[in-house]
This record gives structure tokens, sequence and C-alpha cells, in this order.
């Protein structure tokens, strides 16, 4: 009999093992929309003359973000191909481009990205909380 209740177990453990299988990082919402947000400020205090980075808050941000990563499951090999991976950064650097637009950023015009700068600024966004005004 107990025999049987490990071969249950086993057979529970194999089959399941598929669907206990953590989603690709790209598709854990807190994760993706923090690393937008840190691109979305860097873009902004490259481009920008007026706003500059929170580089401790801002490596701090990142730092959560990966601890979060660990606590969801995720090894280290599996963030590092993720942050590495050029796919997911053209997929972000998409995302964060779209964002920009819609937030009325025009390429080639500084006051647009400040605009949008002080806006998230003033929101107290994620964004926001990793730029300063000079």
């Amino acid at each position: 009999m107990r025999g049987m209740r490990h071969l249950a177990l086993i057979t529970l453990l194999v089959l399941a093992g598929p669907a206990l299988a953590l989603p690709p990082l790209a598709q854990v919402k807190s994760i993706n929309d923090g690393l937008r947000s840190v691109m979305i400020a860097d873009q902004i205090r490259i481009v920008c003359p007026s706003i500059e980075a929170r580089m401790i808050a801002g490596w701090s941000f990142v730092r959560s973000l990966q601890q979060q990563a660990r606590k969801l499951g995720y090894s280290e090999a599996e963030i590092e191909d993720f942050v590495e991976s050029k796919a997911e950064r053209k997929r972000l650097e998409a995302e964060a481009s779209a964002y920009m637009r819609a937030g009325g950023v025009k390429a080639g015009q500084p006051e647009t990205y400040c605009a949008l700068g002080r806006t998230e600024i003033a929101k107290g966004s994620q964004i926001g909380a990793l730029l300063r005004a000079k």
C-alpha cells in the first residue's frame, strides 16, 4: 500500500511539474513595469537638461526587482538571462517609447522629455521617483 502511495505521489509531481513552472519573467507585470519605468526615467534624464537621475533610488529599485524575482522562485541565471536578452530589451524599449509618445514626447525636442519628467515627478509615479529636477 505504501508503495502505491509513493507511486501516486511521484506520478502527481511529474504531471504537475509543467503546471508549477514559472512564467517567463517578461510576463511578471511588476518586473516588466518596473524595468520599463527605469528605461523611461533613463531616457528622460539623458535628453532633458533640467532633470537628473536619483541614482541611489534607481539602484535600490533595480535591486528590489531582482529580490522580488528571487522570491518568486527565479534563479540568478534566469534573472540574468532576462536582463541580458536583446529581444527583451527591444520589447521593453518599444513599450517605453510608446509610453513616452503617449505622454507627449517628441524625438529631437528635449522640452517634451522634460515635460513628461516633471509630470511623472509631480504624480509621484515610479518613473518620477527615479528623477529629480535640477
